[in-house]
């Protein structure tokens, strides 16, 4: 019988508990037992919680909020900067103890992923809750991290299962009762329903997980389309969504790179250099994962945090950040005109394809290969000396962009060698 045939399927969700903060609380056990926070830089203007302790939590400290809003609800918070290369390190550890009980292991970030132990459930036990109590307990005594974990029949109900009980719980939804314990939830639980898809279900007088599974499915087709038909379907216990393999190369939707700069980008001049910056960082990633971008995505915040974004096909695919730029700021132009100053700018490689399935034409400017080509030599030579050994002109000497390249910078712009 086919994977995606079987009937029942048992599938965990492992989410690790407060995993940034928790890390950080293992490289400063002066801190046990005290409410701690991962914190971006303030003086460039990543002062905001990023991560936080269980004790922090408790205090009423949120992610995203400022600093000084955590330390008036919790005066005695420790604040702590992010080592992201700690995090992978942890989180390569937890990967390779999922894939000792599956090979169906498959990434929902850095630390969380669906497991499906439906093949290999007889060598672990009878039930779901088995084998996901023995990986909580291995997990705790390789690391000293804790996870929580929903054992489910589909994906959708075992992340739900997860976010149930933390920390350090197993939950399980089965199929004979999973509705009289999460029915009464709001549909936004849910994984793929977010706060504009809540509301719009409200306004459908669809307030709970068990009116979505007994909505008409006609009703919601007319609102949502097709996406509608799929939330009743994952509402009723019926989504069939498969659990990748581990060690199966996937290719991601998506790559991007965004900042806050340290000052109010006033012009579309200032906005250039940021565009660059941003462009050769994600090219890079690109390239190191020989994946060639479709299209291009351009995502700015102004200064009262009100958000505009589009989206751009190319007509050729490419991994060359001057043409990633050069799109992204004709968007920028055609989107913006910097009536108000932009505090932060992503711009993304969308609609992604690999790299060796690439077919050139006789016909084609081959302009965008060589350069290409010659942006692959500079790549060898940053690997040597480091990202910062060569930069474009237009960035050099500029306050908008010197935070990019930090090694205490939170996002992931750098990938070790062995991811």
């Amino acid at each position: 019988m086919l994977y995606n045939q079987i009937m029942t399927k048992t599938i965990l969700h492992c989410d690790l508990n407060n995993f940034y903060a928790s890390v950080e609380q293992k490289l400063h056990p002066e801190y046990d037992g005290m409410p701690l926070a991962v914190c971006g830089n303030p003086e460039v203007r990543h002062g905001i919680v990023l991560a936080k302790n269980q004790l922090a939590k408790q205090a009423g400290v949120q992610t995203g909020e400022a600093i000084w809003i955590s330390q008036k609800k919790c005066p005695g918070i420790k604040l702590v900067p992010p080592h992201y290369d700690e995090y992978v390190k942890y989180s390569k550890i937890v990967y390779e103890i999922y894939t000792t009980f599956t090979d169906r292991v498959e990434s929902f970030g850095i630390d969380e992923c669906w497991l499906d132990v439906t093949g290999s459930l007889k060598l672990f036990g009878k039930t779901g809750e088995e084998p996901a109590n023995i990986i909580r307990e291995t997990v705790k005594k390789k690391t000293g991290l804790t996870i929580s974990v929903g054992v489910s029949f589909t994906k959708t109900l075992a992340k739900l299962g997860s976010d149930l009980k933390k920390p350090d719980a197993v939950t399980v939804l089965d199929k004979a009762s999973y509705l009289d314990r999460i029915g009464n939830l709001s549909p936004s639980e849910m994984i793929m329903i977010g706060r504009k898809t809540s509301k719009k279900l409200e306004n459908l007088n669809i307030r709970t997980i068990r009116d979505l599974a007994n909505a008409d499915k006609e009703l919601l087709r007319a609102h949502f389309g097709i996406v509608g038909v799929n939330l009743i379907k994952e509402a009723r216990g019926e989504g069939n969504d498969v659990v990748a393999k581990y060690f199966e190369h996937t290719i991601p939707k998506s790559v991007s790179n965004g900042t806050t700069t340290p000052r109010d980008i006033k012009t579309f001049e200032e906005a250039k250099v940021v565009v660059y910056a941003l462009a050769e960082l994600v090219a890079v990633r690109l390239r190191s994962y020989n994946l060639l971008a479709n299209g291009v995505g351009v995502y700015l915040k102004n200064n009262q945090f009100d958000g505009v974004s589009k989206q751009i096909a190319l007509n050729k695919p490419t991994s060359n950040a001057s043409t990633l730029a050069e799109v992204a700021l004709d968007t920028i132009k055609n989107i913006y005109n910097f009536n108000l100053p932009l505090r932060a700018i992503t711009v993304a490689a969308i609609r992604l394809s690999n790299e060796t399935n690439l077919q050139i034409s006789l016909f084609d400017d081959n302009s965008d290969e060589r350069e290409g080509q010659l942006e692959k030599s500079v790549d060898k030579i940053r690997d040597k000396y480091g990202y910062k050994s060569i930069k474009r002109g237009v960035i050099l000497k500029n306050d908008l962009t010197g935070n990019l390249h930090e090694e205490d910078d939170f996002r992931p712009f750098h990938q070790s060698k062995s991811t």
